[in-house]
């Protein structure tokens, strides 16, 4: 069964591409290239999912992000 994670992707002060998965907490890594990125983020989500005692229950769902100025 395929499930849909939704990532926030940031760049870091040393150049790495971080991935955070919103739906799964603690669930992160980073690489040098975008394409690097996403292979290590399913593989991630995929560990993640294994490690769970039980099947994971997504609880919130993911509206997007706004910047704002203040």
């Amino acid at each position: 069964m395929t499930q849909e994670f939704n990532i926030v992707i940031e760049k870091g002060e040393d150049g790495y591409l971080i991935s955070e998965v919103i739906e799964l907490p603690g669930c992160h890594t980073q690489a040098k290239t975008f394409d690097e990125l996403i292979k290590r983020t399913k593989e991630a989500i995929s560990l993640y999912l294994k490690s769970q005692q039980k099947p994971v229950e997504i609880l919130t769902k993911f509206v997007g992000i706004q910047k704002v100025s203040v």
